[in-house]
């Protein structure tokens, strides 16, 4: 996923802008919050991860308090759709203007994605509350609950050499949230929530553990050389969840 207006002159946009993930995130509610789910051991431990508090996250904008979900069954992985040649120190400015933009321009409750991982493979906490239980984000339309979204901040068309220490980065967010049960190199059953997605609201959709964002959207996101290394990011992820 990516955002509009970030995605502009990076060569990433190909959809109508009326195709990209709008309006998944505004899961708006008056009933009660249901009571958080217990904790379960994760297989992996908990990578380092910048808090919102360190990279300055605005909660002023957000507009909902974190729902939570319970345990994680998939991963699905994102571009941000930024240029690649980023100083990482800049990243936290980055994150305030994804975060305005996904809030303002989006008409989402707050940063669409769990976490963002840059291409230093520092790992930072994106959703309000995501880096302590599984959060309900607004990164995959249709398949947003019970599910993690971890964006990769850039752009990874074909040609793009996607650094190593991004995709460790990664590989540690999904090994972490995974629920222990869950195959990394395997398949998981979902049901869609949204009929914009790949499958119709109700339908049962058999997809990666780890997936890209396109195996259930109309989309080319992640780009094409970050889904080309999704069998290597699966590996990975196995490899740490047994030790």
């Amino acid at each position: 996923m990516w955002s509009r207006r970030l995605a502009l002159g990076t060569g990433a946009v190909i959809l109508p802008l009326a195709l990209l993930v709008v309006r998944d995130a505004g899961v708006r509610s008056d009933t009660p919050e249901r009571p958080e789910p217990a904790a379960v051991r994760p297989a992996a431990p908990r990578p380092p991860i910048v808090s919102r508090e360190v990279w300055d996250a605005d909660e002023d904008l957000v507009r909902e308090r974190p729902q939570y979900t319970g345990v994680v069954s998939a991963v699905f992985l994102h571009h941000t759709g930024h240029p690649n040649g980023y100083d990482c120190a800049d990243v936290p400015e980055m994150l305030r203007s994804l975060q305005t933009d996904h809030v303002k321009g989006e008409g989402w409750d707050d940063i669409g994605y769990n976490f963002v991982v840059d291409r230093c493979g520092t790992v930072y906490e994106g959703r309000a509350g995501s880096g302590a239980r599984p959060v309900r984000g607004a990164h995959t339309k249709g398949f947003n609950a019970h599910t993690v979204g971890i964006a990769a901040l850039g752009t990874f068309d074909t040609g793009t050499v996607v650094p190593r220490a991004l995709l460790d980065g990664i590989a540690k967010v999904a090994a972490w949230q995974l629920h222990p049960q869950a195959d990394p190199r395997g398949t998981v059953r979902l049901v869609s929530t949204n009929d914009e997605a790949r499958f119709d609201k109700g339908d049962k959709a058999v997809l990666h553990v780890i997936s890209g964002h396109r195996d259930s959207y109309e989309t080319r996101c992640p780009g094409e050389a970050l889904y080309e290394r999704l069998p290597e990011l699966r590996d990975t992820v196995a490899r740490l969840r047994d030790r």
